[in-house]
């Protein structure tokens, strides 16, 4: 283990990456404690600041994980969600199966709470509205992994088993368009990366620092008018969103576009 000083990369950016080259290889493994932030910077040859710096940038990227009084362990594996909000519907139905199989989805609370800005303007109200909200967390063995929350018009609830703070035996949508009577037809999702709140930090067991995926999912009926609005927050450097499909071919009788440059 060394460092290059001539490099133009700083000192600590150059040991995250053999630390980092470490564990892929496998040297550490998931939930193995690395040695002390003394003993990494005797074999580096550099000041025990240096390699801190190191170790909490592999932290902001989801790699290790520190535990006070214990050490530094490496996090487990990176989490693929291998969907996006579609996941839901229609063909997809499977994945349900799939999600029970790898991870556990809690229902946190069930209660009319103020819209947040983005909320609301699916909805086309005001900030603050009172909404019906069902809030969830969903846990893999080891940790949080989801913090999300699904958004409902009180008018299309009222007295309804969305109201009740129970979980249903099918997916949510299910419910809601039966005691709706209105059909999930289209959905949009947004997605963003942004900086956690601190009771997202908390929940997700991430540095304040670390960048989180947001998902904004919209589901509209064929008024075009929304159903739901449900909101789900990934720790950013620990999750990765793959989404597989068929690209089209083209027609037959289709000729490219003779004035059309490929380059």
């Amino acid at each position: 283990m060394q460092i290059n000083p001539g490099a133009a990369e700083f000192p600590h950016r150059q040991i995250a990456a053999q630390l980092k080259a470490q564990v892929r290889r496998g040297d550490w493994g998931p939930g193995e404690r690395l040695p002390s932030i003394p003993a990494i910077a005797e074999m580096f040859g550099v000041a025990k600041q240096t390699v801190q710096r190191a170790v909490d940038q592999l932290r902001v990227e989801g790699i290790l994980i520190t535990k006070p009084g214990s050490g530094t362990y490496v996090r487990g594996t990176r989490r693929r969600l291998n969907r996006l909000s579609r996941g839901r519907y229609g063909g997809f139905r499977g994945y349900h199966t799939d999600l029970a199989a790898r991870y556990r989805q809690q229902l946190v609370s069930v209660g009319r709470s103020p819209a947040p800005a983005e909320v609301a303007d699916a909805f086309g109200v005001a900030d603050g509205t009172e909404l019906l909200c069902r809030r969830h967390l969903v846990r893999t063995d080891d940790s949080p992994v989801e913090v999300g929350a699904s958004w409902f018009l009180p008018a299309d609830t009222a007295g309804t088993s969305l109201e009740r703070a129970e979980a249903f035996g099918r997916p949510l949508y299910q419910e809601a368009e039966e005691v709706t009577g209105r059909r999930y037809v289209t959905a949009t999702d947004t997605i963003s990366a942004r900086q956690p709140s601190r009771e997202e930090a908390e929940i997700l067991q991430i540095r304040p620092d670390t960048p989180v995926l947001h998902l904004l999912h919209v589901a509209y009926d064929e008024r075009r008018k929304p159903i739901e609005v449900a909101q789900a927050t990934w720790p950013g450097p620990m999750t990765t969103l793959t989404e597989e499909y068929r690209i089209p071919a083209p027609a037959p009788d289709q000729d490219p576009d003779p004035g059309l440059v490929l380059g």
